[in-house]
């Protein structure tokens, strides 16, 4: 399923369906694909809204999850939006806690899967050496817990982009950026519906991860999915959708 990348001034975004919008954030190697199951799924109740997080527009400087939250918060506004449900994967769920935590009045609910903002196992120390392949094979297959998820397709975008030495300081920049900007400190003070969905099998945001999210973020529930890694709504996506579908339902209108 292709979708049509609209343009507005200097956003770029997929927006499908009508109703409320569910804005989803993607993250460092977040194609579109990712959300594919969960935009056909939800685009008949919601305004399901995928912004393109400038990953590698912005200065060197401004290559952090709060730069990222700013081009969220100038997006959001452009677009007009009010009560949004925001849900966030890895990096894009550090970077809508960021916008939420400055902007509660205008989110209505977020969901969370695989976050960072408390703990990752990124790249780590053996970040790939560029050329690599056979290297970026297994590190994108340990996102899952089934491995064949990372199609051929996947493998060689992820190699595309740390191939390329700009993309991949970038890279570099905003896993350290996710590192430093701890937010166990600032969690109490989201109150909105949260909802966490976790694979048991996550390697990269371990379940530990996820209870911690639990207790911190006061209004929150936590839902697990057996047998599934860090990216819940690519390997799992009809458990995932139910999930989300019964939290969206109980804070809709």
């Amino acid at each position: 399923m292709q979708y049509e990348i609209k343009h507005l001034g200097k956003f770029k975004f997929v927006e499908e369906g009508e109703g409320e919008p569910l804005v989803l954030l993607h993250g460092l190697f977040g194609a579109l694909s990712n959300f594919k199951d969960l935009v056909e799924h939800f685009k008949r109740t919601h305004k399901v809204v995928i912004p393109m997080l400038p990953l590698f527009d912005l200065s060197l400087l401004d290559t952090t999850v709060s730069g990222l939250a700013k081009h969220v918060q100038k997006f959001i506004e452009a677009k007009g939006f009010r009560k949004v449900h925001l849900l966030g994967n890895s990096l894009g769920g550090h970077v809508g806690l960021v916008y939420t935590l400055k902007h509660q009045d205008l989110v209505k609910t977020i969901t969370l899967t695989g976050s960072s903002g408390l703990f990752e196992n990124g790249m780590g120390e053996t970040y790939p050496k560029r050329g690599d392949y056979d290297f970026i094979r297994k590190k994108t297959e340990l996102t899952f817990y089934d491995p064949t998820v990372a199609t051929k397709e996947l493998v060689d975008e992820v190699y595309g982009i740390v191939n390329n030495r700009l993309k991949a300081l970038k890279i570099i920049a905003l896993a350290k950026s996710a590192i430093r900007h701890n937010l166990g400190e600032e969690l109490q003070d989201i109150k909105l519906p949260t909802c966490l969905i976790w694979g048991k099998n996550d390697t990269i945001t371990p379940p530990m991860v996820a209870e911690e999210f639990k207790k911190l973020i006061p209004n929150s529930e936590l839902h697990w999915i057996d047998k599934c890694g860090h990216a819940p709504m690519m390997e799992v996506p009809g458990e995932f959708n139910a999930i989300l579908e019964e939290f969206l339902n109980k804070h809709k209108g």
